[in-house]
């Protein structure tokens, strides 16, 4: 077993698409699909851009105001995630800080059974 510390895995800020206060670092890369974890500071956002693939945000602490392509908002909190279609245009802002782990590429989301091995 590892243990990863969020706060000291590598990140890069990120500007793009007019970002602000955004950082994000890796956490698993397949051919398939990545996972990141991402960091907004108090204010910060992730600005409007279509989604690769599948894109899952998952909030773990903080705020997120998020928003799909028709414009319209929900606000998240720990324990609540957003899902975002490929192609879809989409941003992320947060009023008091953000911390959300990111899976995005090929996944299928809310899939009804998910298998684990007996010890």
């Amino acid at each position: 077993m590892r243990v990863v510390r969020l706060g000291s895995v590598p990140r890069h800020t990120v500007e793009a698409h007019h970002s602000a206060g955004f950082t994000v670092g890796a956490l698993g890369l397949t051919a398939d699909a990545h996972l990141v974890v991402v960091s907004l500071r108090p204010g910060g956002i992730i600005g409007r851009h279509p989604a690769a693939g599948r894109q899952l945000l998952v909030v773990i602490d903080g705020d997120a105001q998020v928003s799909g392509a028709d414009g319209s908002t929900a606000d998240l909190g720990p324990g609540e995630a957003a899902i975002w279609e490929p192609g879809e245009q989409h941003e992320t802002r947060s009023r008091d800080g953000l911390t959300a782990f990111v899976v995005e590429g090929d996944i299928e989301i809310g899939a009804s059974r998910v298998a684990f091995d007996a010890p």
